[in-house]
């Protein structure tokens, strides 16, 4: 690869230059896209001649700036299907972008790289925002004092074993009601509200392997009710299978009873609040400074 050629052939009187951009998704999948009339083809990927995807100029900055742009493209291209956005296997997916010499590619500059930010949909398009490298510097780092957890529930930090079979069921899909309401076909022991907060992962059917929260859960007879959050894969149909994760409210006390795993709470229920840190001894009262729970 030869910047120094690129730009020497930027200079001259007549250019052949065009975009590319490639995505590699979580999941490992390589979509090479570009803007010219013809497909391309180097570092082992094939750029492919469509609208599938297009990027607008890309905003760079010196310092820690984050880079911004933007992405767009139509989900009628048969890289960029609704039901992986849908799964989110294009969250936080890597991006690169060159300036390519089409009539020789070994002539290019690579001018972008970052990831896939918030995506959004609408009338049979998309668009998805750029983030640079430098975003990783906003993500929040070290511990939160407050009373409830902040562990994430099943990490290291956690602990918990999720693929303890107390803790997830497997059922099958008996309707959708509002694209966020499910039945299932259930006799789970398992009381009301234990997968509130959890996860529904969709293993069969059209949508096999998308994921979404649940908002609240509850058992009739052999029925099991579930609301998600958002409207789940556009493939889920009845008969599809599903697994609930029981889900946790972050409190001591569900840590202690539903999880037995006290011992790894991450919270802090015994912190002083802002009251406290604004009083001052009278003598009227307790100044023994005794428990915050009495």
């Amino acid at each position: 690869m030869s910047a120094a050629a690129l730009q020497a052939h930027l200079a001259s009187c007549a250019t052949t230059v065009c975009r590319a951009w490639a995505v590699t998704r979580r999941d490992g999948v390589v979509l090479g896209f570009t803007d010219h009339d013809a497909p391309l083809a180097f570092e082992g990927i094939s750029f492919v001649a469509s609208s599938g995807m297009s990027a607008r100029a890309v905003e760079q900055t010196t310092g820690l700036s984050v880079d911004n742009s933007e992405a767009v493209g139509v989900l009628s291209d048969p890289a960029i299907r609704e039901a992986d956005i849908k799964a989110g296997r294009f969250d936080g997916a890597a991006v690169r972008a060159w300036s390519v010499n089409w009539a020789n590619v070994e002539e290019r500059r690579l001018v972008f790289r970052g990831s896939l930010g918030e995506i959004e949909r609408a009338g049979g398009a998309f668009r998805a925002e750029l983030r640079g490298l430098a975003e990783a510097l906003n993500q929040p780092s070290g511990r939160v004092y407050q009373r409830h957890c902040g562990a994430v529930l099943g990490s290291a930090g956690c602990g918990v074993d999720l693929t303890d079979p107390g803790f997830w069921i497997e059922a099958d899909v008996i309707s959708i009601e509002r694209g966020t309401g499910f039945r299932l076909a259930s006799e789970s022991g398992h009381s009301d509200g234990w997968f509130t907060r959890g996860a529904i992962e969709i293993l069969t059917g059209a949508g096999a392997g998308d994921v979404g929260l649940i908002k609240r859960d509850r058992q009739v007879a052999e029925v099991r009710l579930i609301e998600t959050w958002d409207v789940l894969s556009a493939g889920l149909a009845p008969g599809d299978r599903v697994r609930l994760v029981a889900g946790c409210d972050k409190r001591g006390e569900t840590c202690k009873v539903k999880f037995s795993n006290y011992s790894r709470f991450q919270g802090f229920p015994d912190i002083p609040g802002e009251d406290w840190l604004v009083s001052y001894p009278t003598r009227a009262g307790g100044n023994s400074g005794g428990s915050l729970r009495s």
